[in-house]
């Protein structure tokens, strides 16, 4: 994909999960970001990744978002949501989005490109398969890597990983 094909809006929601994924980093945490916008284009939630602060592998940012979204939002309004992201999802995150029925997804950096950085810094794999949304999630409108930012997010996992 090339940058063109997003407005300046949706760079500046990737350009804040960098940040976020950035805050994530400053207190141990693996760098990824995300931010929830509906449909008219308002951010309504944010959150970073939480693994480190509660030894829960699970609170990952996009699956915080999904939770939030089942709570706060409507089935129809979840639909036309877009969750802007610092990395693709991860099958669990893929599979919460999917089951609550948020729209598309638009990502910094892909899977594949994190488990080839991960592999060259010499990190073990995770437990979970390295997938594509939607290998996981069929139904579901993806929209990423973004090549503009993908340098910055790589030097967050070096910075992490390194």
């Amino acid at each position: 994909m090339t940058d063109e094909e997003l407005s300046e809006a949706e760079l500046g929601h990737l350009r804040r999960c960098i940040e976020l994924a950035g805050e994530a980093l400053e207190v141990g945490d693996e760098p990824f970001g995300s931010v929830l916008v509906d449909g008219a284009g308002r951010v309504l939630a944010e959150d970073r990744n939480r693994v480190v602060e509660t030894g829960d592998r699970t609170r990952h940012p996009e699956f915080e978002l999904a939770r939030w979204a089942a709570a706060h939002m409507e089935a129809e309004d979840r639909a036309t949501a877009t969750v802007f992201t610092s990395g693709e999802h991860c099958p669990m995150c893929a599979a919460a989005h999917a089951w609550v029925g948020l729209g598309r997804i638009v990502y910094v950096h892909s899977s594949r490109q994190l488990a080839g950085w991960l592999d060259e810094l010499g990190v073990a794999p995770g437990p979970v398969a390295t997938l594509p949304v939607q290998d996981v999630a069929p139904g579901i409108t993806v929209v990423g890597p973004v090549p503009s930012l993908v340098e910055q997010m790589q030097d967050l996992h070096r910075r992490r990983f390194g």
